[in-house]
């Protein structure tokens, strides 16, 4: 098996017209940042895009991954990953930016046999936008109580998120929706920031860290089912944060994606 290699690209912020303004360079500069962030999914993407490369649809299909993201990553930067071997399908990966800061650490692996897999509950769907209550610690742990609503998406392999780099011949031809690539991993992770943000209206917000498991690869035009519960709710140093658990699913209901997502849904 094609052993995991060092990799190099141009970052990308797709985000720059989002909902989450963080994304956003004035008012992440309010906030103490050079400028708007990379989404923490892209990043993730950059740490996973060895294994990709090496380990092909068979990490799409039952790969697991872990990302703690340190430092923010900004639109236009060179960054690399540095794959550091932990057994012949694993390892330990670091995103460091043009200035050599480490930005984001995770192992990511190649396990031999698929997981077990998560069963759609039938959740019902999130309210509209303009139903959502702000997103409050009260808002939250009443939703923790009474379960997240279901978001119905489509992958169509459509600009901003057909990408995790500006050039979109930097991602693995495995990923490129004009060659009939499957979803790239900053879009299917995104998933799990896009039911939070279904459920309440957030200010400017952060993802932190994830923790993995693929089920499938998901292929071209994919309706799909994302359904998410509140497990966790904390302060630490100021900040607001969110654990999430979500499972994502064809709408016939086989599972693509399961994951433990955290986030700061209020900054300090």
């Amino acid at each position: 098996m094609t052993e995991p290699k060092r990799w190099e690209g141009q970052a990308f912020n797709q985000a720059t017209e989002s909902e989450n303004k963080i994304h956003d360079d004035s008012v992440a500069r309010k906030y103490g940042f050079r400028g708007g962030l990379v989404p923490g999914v892209t990043v993730y993407a950059y740490l996973v895009h060895p294994a990709v490369e090496a380990w092909g649809l068979d990490w799409l299909t039952r790969g697991t991954a872990s990302v703690v993201l340190q430092k923010p990553v900004y639109d236009g930067d060179r960054v690399r990953v540095e794959p550091k071997l932990d057994g012949p399908h694993a390892y330990q990966g670091e995103v460091i930016d043009p200035e050599g800061t480490v930005c984001a650490t995770g192992l990511v692996s190649l396990p031999e046999s698929a997981p077990e897999t998560p069963v759609r509950r039938g959740d019902p769907r999130a309210p509209s936008p303009d139903a959502r209550p702000e997103a409050t610690r009260d808002a939250l742990e009443e939703l923790r109580e009474s379960g997240l609503g279901s978001l119905r998406i489509t992958w169509t392999g459509e600009r901003p998120y057909d990408r995790y780099t500006r050039d979109l011949e930097d991602a693995p031809a495995l990923l490129r929706p004009a060659e009939g690539g499957f979803a790239n991993p900053a879009f299917a992770l995104g998933l799990a920031n896009w039911i939070l943000a279904a459920n309440v209206h957030l200010g400017p917000w952060i993802h932190a860290q994830s923790e993995v498991q693929n089920h499938a690869a998901i292929p071209l035009g994919s309706a799909l089912v994302v359904e998410g519960r509140v497990v966790d709710l904390f302060e630490r140093r100021g900040h607001e944060f969110v654990d999430l658990d979500v499972d994502v699913f064809l709408e016939a209901g086989a599972p693509v994606l399961s994951t433990r997502h955290r986030a700061i849904y209020q900054l300090r």
